[in-house]
């Protein structure tokens, strides 16, 4: 599919790689690894087309499509989520206008006669690809394919139709990435794909690779990530590729056994070259020697040196010993939390407890960061009550931590002034631990990248003594090996600490409850992620059970389900045309017995009036009274029959 062939990159004279050669073929999972600043985002861009060798070939298929994903610097503006995101199958129509032109040109080769050349072939195979390709892309229905990518990578519905300009710097990247899946290029180039993921998004990205029909090459510092999906592992060290036919763990195993090969390869040479070089120096000047000398000269000059990487082996640090609290750190009762119409929390409850080692995790957007910072005492809130506990010294850490560096000083002075004791004399190897190696320690602080300054803040504040960590994201600029070393570190840590982060393999080893928000609710569970992740798991799975077993019915129930939908939905239309039919006779029945009620009062006026004697003192009155109550009882009778016969009209309707 595409090949590099002795592909070399300088800059300034230092090259990152020289003379290197790889191909990547179909279905290949591929990662690049290596140290930061070894080259691996540069090949990529080398892959791409968006950084020219300074020497070398690439040479691609002519029906090979490459999609690349940065690891920042992405915008999007002017469109919907969803309208940005549909732009993925713009290419639609220039496949059916290449599948045309291909066509015509097998056509023109037949009409030649050259039924049988290797052009007509390669058309013939291209043309397959590209209908193939057609086949798949239109295969779903585009709408829905966009709405279940950006569902997997943690877009909301009502997302949907919200102004990409609206989205922060992660979610572009997300959307980026949400264009590229639906492009289905045939070869994904992914540089740092996590970095802006959350837990469930991450796993749905893992599931959705790893049935990808094309080829994934990625740099990545998720070795979890890298583990479940790569099946080869290329790593540029010393300006030279190496390929390892495995994962990153089988790479991390098998680069042991090389190095303990190279390194006695080193001190064999290294010890042959000694002794060379104290055989000139004996016989320089001795004129019988003199031809073997020189012979010996030009071998040291031709020898091609076995170089070793630098791995400071060993490097470690450990926490500032820290005061000691007591049982409970920090309580939080009945607490509330919101953003304007935002509600975060409403009367949330959580302690932290001496010994907890606790992974905030949950979609983004849960409130992680905002809980991590109300612990922290960084961040207000509406109602409830914070209480740390007796002898509690909290050490806070966000990327945003960076922005307080002072940035008239240097990356050596900026830890020497907070450092105490004995880790004064390792600062360095502390920095080196961190990416800031030679001359590096000298910088300035206001020359730092983002990168760089996040990495010193994790420095500054891991040097101070706290009994209560709550770190924000903090392996987001680090590579393998500076993640090693803080991991270990905070295996030996002595407090508690609290860490919102998606990386499960750095998390695995550390944690001992996890807490994730479902439906927006705190929920702690004891152990590690994995734990967290089996429980999660079987509870879908049970979810999913329970789902198939009250519809063992599954098509029978959504049936029965549509159609007393149906029923309810004619149903409301039958009630509804009755209540206007019957709207004036029920009218009518409320004229008619507000007429018998008054009809009713007048007859037991007059039946009164009747058993009085007074009635009877004048003839006349009495014969009044008496008319009048046979005139009300027949029209209370008249007013009988006609309610009667308004209430069968009624039933007559309702019955319908």
């Amino acid at each position: 599919m595409i090949a590099l062939v002795n592909v070399s990159k300088q800059y300034g004279g230092d090259y990152l790689f020289r003379d290197i050669s790889i191909r990547f073929g179909d279905r290949e999972r591929v990662a690049i690894v290596g140290s930061n600043g070894a080259g691996k985002s540069t090949l990529m861009k080398i892959v791409v087309g968006l950084v020219e060798p300074d020497a070398g070939e690439i040479a691609k298929s002519r029906h090979n499509t490459v999609g690349y994903l940065p690891q920042d610097g992405v915008h999007h503006a002017g469109r919907t989520l969803f309208e940005e995101a549909s732009t993925a199958f713009d290419d639609i129509m220039a496949l059916h206008d290449r599948v045309d032109e291909i066509s015509r040109e097998i056509n023109l080769l037949s009409d030649d006669g050259h039924t049988d050349s290797p052009e007509l072939h390669a058309l013939v195979d291209e043309l397959g690809e590209m209908q193939h390709q057609l086949e798949h892309r239109e295969g779903y229905n585009i709408q829905t394919k966009v709405t279940q990518v950006l569902s997997g990578l943690g877009f909301r519905e009502k997302d949907i139709h919200r102004m990409t300009d609206e989205f922060s710097g992660g979610w572009q990247m997300r959307i980026a990435l949400v264009k590229l899946l639906l492009q289905e290029p045939t070869i994904l180039l992914l540089d740092e794909p996590t970095n802006h993921l959350d837990l469930e998004a991450l796993e749905w990205l893992e599931n959705y690779l790893r049935t990808y029909e094309g080829s994934i090459v990625m740099v990545s510092h998720d070795r979890r990530f890298l583990d479940n999906i790569v099946t080869r592992t290329l790593e540029i060290s010393l300006g030279r590729l190496s390929e390892y036919s495995g994962n990153y763990s089988y790479y991390v195993e098998e680069k042991v056994k090389r190095v303990e090969l190279l390194q006695a390869q080193y001190e064999n040479q290294q010890q042959m070259i000694k002794q060379t070089e104290q055989f000139v120096e004996r016989f320089r000047y001795k004129a019988t020697k003199a031809r073997q000398v020189q012979s010996r000269l030009k071998m040291l000059e031709k020898i091609e040196r076995v170089e070793i990487e630098d791995e400071e082996k060993g490097i470690s640090f450990d926490f500032p010993v820290p005061p000691s609290p007591g049982k409970v750190l920090m309580e939080l009762k009945h607490l509330a939390k919101s953003y304007g119409a935002l509600e975060v929390f409403d009367n949330l409850n959580f302690t932290v407890e001496r010994g907890d080692r606790i992974a905030f995790l949950g979609v983004n957007g849960v409130g992680k960061s905002t809980l991590a910072r109300i612990i922290a005492g960084i961040e207000p809130y509406q109602h409830g009550t914070r209480a740390p506990g007796h002898n509690v010294i909290i050490g806070y850490y966000a990327q945003n931590q960076a922005e307080e560096l002072d940035p008239k000083k240097n990356v050596l002075e900026t830890v020497d002034d907070i450092a105490t004791g004995e880790v004064r004399k390792r600062l360095r190897t502390l920095l080196g631990c961190f990416l800031f190696s030679g001359d590096d320690v000298f910088k300035q602080v206001s020359v730092l990248s983002g990168g760089e300054k996040s990495r010193l803040a994790l420095a500054k504040m891991l040097l101070t003594p706290a009994n209560l960590l709550v770190l924000d994201e903090p392996t987001n600029h680090l590579d393998m090996r500076s993640k090693a070393v803080l991991q270990d570190a905070l295996s030996r840590f002595e407090g508690s600490f609290i860490i919102v982060s998606h990386d499960r393999d750095f998390l695995d080893p550390l944690i001992n409850k996890c807490v994730d928000f479902p439906g927006g609710v705190l929920r702690a569970t004891t152990g590690s992620v994995t734990d967290y992740l089996r429980r999660r798991h079987s509870e879908m799975e049970q979810t999913q059970t329970a789902q198939r077993d009250t519809a063992g019915q599954a098509v029978e129930k959504k049936s029965a389900l549509h159609l007393e939908k149906e029923r309810k939905r004619e149903e409301a239309a039958l009630r509804q045309e009755r209540y206007k039919k019957s709207k004036p006779v029920r009218n009518a029945i409320a004229g008619v017995e507000k007429k018998i009620a008054a009809a009713e009062k007048k007859k037991a006026d007059l039946e009164a009036a009747l058993g009085t004697e007074d009635t009877y003192h004048d003839a006349e009155h009495a014969k009044a009274v008496s008319a009048a109550y046979k005139t009300i009882t027949s029209d209370l009778a008249y007013l009988y029959d006609q309610w009667a016969k308004l209430q069968e009209e009624m039933e007559g309707i309702e019955m319908g």
